[in-house]
């Protein structure tokens, strides 16, 4: 699958299932059949991120306990709340446009960054440190000289709203099934490889 024959996964890097999915994906190794494209599905959260607590530190440690049963081979950590995510989406469309390759390590490790480390991705100098530990100038993906991107970061949340589920991770094929949520290895295999 190449171009625009690949499929898309809508993710954002706040959610669990989202890390766990691409994970699961990166561990398969079909990271090339993919056209990652990033929406904020919470675009209300705070920049800097907050400090969560009472009910909503319940419920993402919830979360966090359930990726770690439906994919306990993922490595996750519970962080201290939720970053907004409008930069790190942003910084990782722009590398995607400058090097594909490299974006795709980039991609994955600022996953990780937030779910084993705890970083807030709404910090423009961690992305950017981030940004050039993978041979990018960090202010070309994060800062105010960075090139806009928000033709494609419309075009990225337009296409997941027109799937009318709007939940995240969702993987949709170029025949326009779609797989919503962190899926098995097999299931993720099968509608991969299915014609």
């Amino acid at each position: 699958m190449t171009g625009m024959n690949r499929c898309r996964l809508y993710s954002d890097f706040n959610c669990p299932f989202c890390y766990a999915m691409h994970e699961r994906l990166y561990a398969l190794g079909v990271m090339e059949q993919i056209s990652w494209q990033g929406v904020q599905h919470a675009p209300h959260l705070p920049e800097p991120m907050a400090v969560w607590a009472g009910h909503l530190r319940a419920e993402l440690k919830q979360e966090v306990e359930m990726v770690r049963r439906l994919a306990p081979e993922v490595s996750i950590s519970l962080p201290a709340g939720k970053p907004n995510t409008a930069l790190a989406i942003a910084a990782a469309a722009r590398a995607l446009r400058l090097d594909p390759p490299r974006a795709g390590d980039f991609i994955r490790s600022l996953y990780r960054l937030f779910w084993i480390d705890g970083a807030d991705l709404s910090d423009q100098r961690i992305v950017q440190v981030e940004a050039e530990r993978f041979g990018f100038a960090g202010t070309e993906l994060a800062g105010s000289a960075a090139p806009p991107v928000e033709r494609i970061l419309d075009e990225w949340r337009d296409r997941w709203e027109q799937t009318e589920h709007q939940g995240v991770p969702l993987l949709q094929r170029p025949d326009q099934q779609m797989l919503v949520g962190l899926m098995p290895q097999e299931t993720l295999r099968h509608f991969l490889t299915r014609d």
